[in-house]
């Protein structure tokens, strides 16, 4: 570029945040060594007097009009307003829906602001999935208040990938091991205790499971942990306790696919108050 470099304004201009539209500026302006750049974002632009109220603030400052908008009436009426006073407009959104609408043979919702509602829930699916895996097996039990859902069963009744597959729908689940001989923690009869769900599972199944488990990890598959009796006890146990509680409801995961499971425990959290 020669001669003295030309500072630049854009304007925003978005029926949503506008962060889409910033982002694909500033990637494009990285191929221009410059200085001078101002950027104002206009967001949440809805009507025809909010375009022209955008357009008489770019005439005064020289600037140029970047936008992305999903009603193809008001995008028409930007570009009509945009040839009218010479403003330059460039339009992100609009070629490339309808190029898309051509080749799905189908009309966009043109509903703004649906982009931001799907990162809202992908950033809550990654909390929900970080929390889970922080406060697998009894860690962190100070916090369980935070979590949504707080399951609790004996060791190897599917409360982990239970967890971890609800966490994967936006629930923040917590999941507390049921040991013999070993105190629950207080913080989990300090919670609301509608979030807390118990698990059972028939012995022969966990004995099974267990065995098994010990069996690809390398270990003895015959001693107390995997052995029937052993396990009778510790049902029983846990049976005491959700006695001691019964207004913890108890699902069966016995022979249960992780959905079918995640399916009745979500159905019952959502009837709470």
């Amino acid at each position: 570029m020669s001669g003295e470099e030309k500072n630049i304004t854009i304007f925003v201009l978005s029926d949503g945040t506008g962060e889409t539209a910033e982002q694909l500026i500033n990637a494009a302006l990285v191929q221009y060594e410059r200085s001078g750049l101002r950027i104002f974002r206009y967001k949440n632009i809805r009507t025809e007097q909010q375009v022209g109220q955008v357009f008489e603030e770019a005439f005064d400052s020289n600037a140029i009009v970047v936008y992305t908008v999903v009603s193809e009436s008001l995008r028409t009426y930007i570009k009509k307003i945009s040839d009218e006073t010479k403003i330059p407009g460039v339009d992100l959104l609009g070629p490339l829906m309808d190029r898309l609408s051509t080749y799905l043979r189908k009309d966009p919702h043109s509903k703004p602001g649906l982009f931001h509602q799907v990162n809202e829930y992908y950033f809550k699916r990654i909390e929900a999935i970080e929390f889970t895996v922080k406060h697998d097996d009894g860690r962190y039990s100070s916090n369980l208040e935070k979590a949504d859902i707080v399951l609790v069963g004996l060791s190897r009744t599917s409360k982990t990938p239970l967890s971890v597959y609800l966490s994967y729908k936006g629930w923040k689940v917590a999941n507390v091991p049921i040991v013999k001989g070993i105190a629950m923690p207080k913080a989990l009869f300090e919670v609301d205790q509608h979030k807390i769900i118990g698990l059972m599972i028939d012995p022969h199944t966990l004995v099974q499971i267990r065995r098994e488990r010990l069996v690809r990890m390398g270990e003895d598959p015959t001693g107390d942990y995997a052995s029937l009796d052993h396990v009778v006890e510790e049902i029983e146990y846990c049976k005491e306790i959700f006695r001691k509680n019964r207004h913890w409801p108890v699902f069966d995961v016995t022979n249960k696919a992780l959905e079918e499971t995640a399916t009745e425990v979500e159905k019952y959290i959502r009837l709470q108050p």
